[in-house]
């Protein structure tokens, strides 16, 4: 089975920080939307491992969703290799350029780089019990997907709508799972868990500011991009006409795809809020990446320390409640 290059299988452990005699703590792991910015899950990951924390089930969302299935099936240092290996705009040659169907993005290129990444691995194969959350186009529901192809579900999570196309399984038009749930808490109180740790990454409040004192998301970029005159100019010449119109903007205002990118990522952020609020994790761990764009992809180092300095940052409200809850379930 393709499980990628780890050098360890990732298993469900009794924890390094769990004792002798107890009952072992169920922990579930919610790793929530946020486009490029989903790299920082990558640090929460390498935090939890080095703390001797292995979570008993995962739920993702779009970008989470991608990050929690690599992790799950032994597949996160192939996919943090691959990140690294972006460059500025380089993501957007794994897109195909639709001018009709269903989204301005094919899918047939990144299908080629799930498959290749993830190979024919399913959902029942992976050694921790993972689900992908994704939205019924037609109904609105949220769609729990833990079964099937495990690339079928991670793209059908992170089908941005009118930017890729949305992805038919077992007869549902689905999209990114960011419109009806954000950040999957629920789904890993569904499975039982006694605890739940939550990664937040649209609840960094003074990313911006940083960003403007640093010169970069300006006011153009709305949170999307830091330089949107060079991926205009970065596809084949035959594209290039299209891909100006999409991303270059006039004065003071913003492009085309910024307008759809920001817009979906500000009703995402309301509903991450809205959702948590009625059903709050144990620990949440909030990533500052509000400074880098949405779609810079390429900026993946950056992203990996900000979520490994975000797990330092809650590690002794994560002792404090393993401690806590551990007790309550053991007296």
């Amino acid at each position: 089975m393709p499980f990628g290059s780890d050098s360890k299988e990732q298993t469900p452990s009794d924890n390094a920080l769990e004792p002798a005699g107890h009952r072992k703590l169920k922990i579930g792991l919610a790793l929530g939307a946020g486009v490029a910015r989903g790299w920082a899950h990558i640090g929460v990951l390498r935090g939890l491992a080095c703390a001797g924390i292995v979570p008993d089930v995962i739920a993702g969302t779009s970008i989470g969703a991608v990050v929690g299935g690599a992790y799950a099936s032994n597949n996160l240092d192939a996919l943090e290799d691959w990140a690294f290996s972006l460059k500025n705009s380089s993501f957007f040659r794994f897109l195909d350029l639709k001018l009709s169907g269903s989204g301005l993005f094919g899918s047939d290129r990144l299908e080629s780089l799930m498959h290749d990444r993830f190979g024919d691995v399913t959902f029942e194969d992976l050694s921790i019990p993972f689900t992908a959350v994704a939205c019924d186009l037609k109904t609105g529901h949220e769609v729990w997907l833990d079964s099937g192809a495990l690339s079928d579900g991670l793209r059908a999570s992170f089908a941005l709508p009118g930017v890729f196309e949305p992805q038919n399984i077992r007869g549902q038009w689905l999209v990114d799972g960011a419109l009806v749930n954000p950040v999957p808490v629920s789904v890993c109180r569904a499975a039982g868990c006694d605890m739940v740790i939550a990664v937040n990454l649209a609840e960094d409040i003074y990313g911006r500011a940083r960003a403007a004192k640093a010169g970069a998301l300006d006011t153009t970029s709305y949170g999307v991009f830091d330089d949107l005159e060079t991926l205009a100019n970065e596809p084949q010449a035959k594209e290039r006409s299209f891909f100006q119109k999409l991303f270059r903007h006039k004065k003071d205002a913003p492009s085309l795809f910024t307008n759809m990118v920001a817009s979906l990522n500000i009703m995402q952020n309301r509903l991450s809020r809205s959702r948590l609020a009625g059903d709050p994790p144990d620990v949440t761990i909030t990533p500052r990446c509000g400074h880098i764009g949405l779609m810079e992809f390429h900026r993946c180092h950056e992203l990996i320390e900000e979520g490994n300095r975000a797990f330092d940052t809650a590690l002794p409200q994560l002792k404090d409640a393993i401690a806590i809850i551990r007790h309550r379930i053991n007296t």
